[in-house]
C-alpha cells in the first residue's frame, strides 16, 4: 500500500508535497548558480598562461572560455524541454537530474585541470558547458519547488543574486588562484562546492524516478538551436576585431527558422504565451545587457583612462556585487510582502538611475569614490530585481513546463550578458575618444530603462505573478 507523502521521512518527500520551506534546497540552487556563473568569467584571466603552457596561440586558448559559454547558451532551451519531458521539471527524477548534472560538471572540471593539450581542454570545457546548461535550468526549478508559493520571492532571490555575483567575482578569484597555484587551480576551485551540493542533494532530495534519455527529436532540436545560437554568439564575440564577422549572423538564420517551424519550438512558444510574461523575458534580457555593458566599460575606463592599478580597479568595481549581495535577500522579502512586479520595477529604477549617473561623469571625475557609490546604487537595484523577475516567470508557467520556463529566462539573461559588452565595445569604437565611454554607458542605461518600461507596461495573466502579495497557504501535505 502506497504511503502518503507526509508519512515519508523528510529526505524522501517531494518538496512540492511538503508544506514546510526547504531552505537547504534553496541554498543548493544558490551555490550551483554561483558556481555555474563563476565559470563564465573565471577562466579569462588564465588564458595567457594556458596558451604558454600548452603551446597554442591566444585565439586557440580562448576556446577554454568560448567552449563553455557557447555550450551553455546553445543548450539551455533543449535542456529545459528535456527536463520537462523526463518529468524532472515537476519533481519526478529531480534528484537524479541534480546529481547527474552536478557530477558531470565536477568531472569535466577535473578533466580540464588535468588536460595536457588544448584539444582535450576544449572538449572538456564544451562538455562542462553542456552539464552547466542543465544546472542553469534546474536552479530556478529547484528554488521554486522548495518553498510554498508565498515564499517564492525570497527563495528565487538566492540563485538570482548569487549567479551574477559569481560572474562579477570570477576574474578576481581567478587572479588570486592564478598567482598562487597556476592556471589549473582555476578549474578546480568549483569542486568543493559541487561535492557539498552532491552530498546534501543526495540526502535531502526525493528520488522517485530517473530522467529519461533525450529522444531523437530533442537531439535534433538541440542541434538546430545550438547551431543558430553558436553562430550568433561568435558573430557578437568576434565583431569587435572585424565587422566582417557580423556576416555569421546570416548563418544563424536557416537553423533558427527550421527550428521555429518545427514541433520543437511549439512548447517553448506555448509556455511564453500561456504565462503572458513576454515583457518579463524581454526585461530580463534588457537589464542583463545593461549589466554586461556597464561592467565592460567601467573596468576598462578605470584602468586605462584613469590610471588606477588593477587592485584599485577591482576594489572599486567590488561596490556593485557587495550592494547586490546585500539587496538580494531584501528584494525577496519585499517581493513576498508587497508583490513581485512592484519590487522588480523598483530594482530596475535604481539600476537605471545608477547607470545614468555614471554617464554624467566627466573625464576628470572618474575617481574610485565617484564611481563606487554609483555602482553600488546600480548593484542594489540588480539585487532587488533578480529574484522577483524569476518568481514572476516561474509562478506564471504551466505546472508541467517549469523546465522550459526556467531555460527561457536563463537564455534571456545569458544572451544579455553576452550582447552587452559587444554593444558597449561597438559603441565605444564608433564614438571614439574622448566621449566613447560615456556613449557606451548611455547604451547600458538605455537598456536598463527599457527593462523598467517593459515591466511597467506588460501585464502577466497569472494572478500571483502580477505582483499581488500571495496569500495562499503552504501547499497541503
Amino acid at each position: 500500500m502506497q504511503r502518503d507523502a507526509k508519512d515519508l521521512p523528510i529526505g524522501k518527500r517531494d518538496p512540492a508535497e511538503d508544506g514546510r520551506p526547504r531552505w537547504v534546497l534553496v541554498a543548493i540552487a544558490g551555490v550551483l548558480s554561483f558556481v555555474a556563473m563563476l565559470d563564465m568569467n573565471i577562466v579569462n584571466v588564465s588564458l595567457a598562461d594556458i596558451a604558454r603552457d600548452l603551446r597554442v596561440s591566444a585565439p586557440m586558448a580562448q576556446w577554454a572560455v568560448l567552449g563553455y559559454q557557447l555550450a551553455v547558451v546553445a543548450l539551455l532551451l533543449p535542456a529545459g524541454r528535456w527536463l520537462d519531458v523526463s518529468g524532472s521539471g515537476t519533481g519526478t527524477g529531480l534528484r537524479s537530474a541534480v546529481l547527474m548534472s552536478t557530477s558531470g560538471f565536477a568531472l569535466c572540471g577535473l578533466l580540464s585541470a588535468a588536460s595536457p593539450w588544448m584539444p582535450m581542454l576544449a572538449t572538456a570545457r564544451v562538455l562542462q558547458g553542456a552539464f552547466g546548461a542543465v544546472l542553469f535550468v534546474l536552479m530556478p526549478v529547484l528554488a521554486a519547488r522548495s518553498v510554498p508559493p508565498h515564499l517564492r520571492g525570497r527563495a528565487m532571490s538566492v540563485p538570482a543574486t548569487l549567479g551574477p555575483l559569481g560572474a562579477v567575482t570570477g576574474p578576481a578569484v581567478g587572479g588570486v588562484l592564478l598567482d598562487a597555484f597556476g592556471w589549473r587551480a582555476v578549474f578546480l576551485v568549483k569542486l568543493p562546492f559541487c561535492v557539498a551540493a552532491l552530498l546534501v542533494a543526495r540526502r535531502v532530495l526525493p528520488g522517485p524516478g530517473r530522467p529519461v534519455p533525450p529522444n531523437r527529436r530533442l537531439l535534433a532540436d538541440a542541434g538546430l538551436v545550438g547551431s543558430a545560437i553558436t553562430a550568433l554568439l561568435l558573430a557578437l564575440t568576434l565583431a569587435p576585431t572585424s565587422p566582417v564577422w557580423l556576416l555569421l549572423v546570416l548563418a544563424a538564420l536557416p537553423p533558427a527558422v527550421r527550428w521555429l517551424r518545427g514541433p520543437g519550438a511549439r512548447p517553448v512558444i506555448d509556455v511564453v504565451r500561456a504565462s503572458g510574461t513576454h515583457g518579463v523575458y524581454a526585461a530580463v534580457f534588457a537589464l542583463a545587457c545593461g549589466f554586461g555593458a556597464m561592467h565592460y566599460v567601467v573596468a576598462l575606463r578605470l584602468q586605462d583612462d584613469s590610471g588606477l592599478s588593477a587592485t584599485a580597479t577591482g576594489l572599486t568595481v567590488l561596490a556593485f556585487p557587495l550592494a547586490m549581495g546585500i539587496a538580494g535577500p531584501l528584494g525577496g522579502r519585499l517581493a513576498d510582502r508587497y508583490g513581485h512586479r512592484p519590487t522588480a520595477v523598483a530594482g530596475a529604477t535604481l539600476t537605471t538611475l545608477g547607470l545614468f549617473l555614471l554617464t554624467l561623469l566627466g573625464r576628470g571625475d572618474w575617481s574610485s569614490a565617484d564611481v563606487a557609490w554609483r555602482m553600488a546604487l546600480a548593484g542594489a537595484g540588480m539585487g532587488l530585481y533578480g529574484g522577483p523577475t524569476q518568481a514572476l516567470v516561474m509562478n506564471a508557467a504551466p505546472p508541467r513546463s517549469a523546465g522550459t520556463a526556467g531555460s527561457a529566462v536563463q537564455l534571456s539573461r545569458n544572451l544579455g550578458f553576452t550582447l552587452g559588452p559587444a554593444l558597449a565595445s561597438a559603441t565605444w569604437g564608433l564614438a571614439g575618444s574622448p566621449h566613447g565611454a560615456r556613449y557606451a554607458l548611455a547604451v547600458a542605461a538605455a537598456a536598463a530603462a527599457l527593462a523598467f518600461v517593459l515591466l511597467v507596461l506588460r501585464r502577466a495573466t497569472a494572478g500571483e505573478s502580477e505582483g499581488a502579495p500571495a496569500s495562499a497557504p503552504p501547499v497541503s501535505r
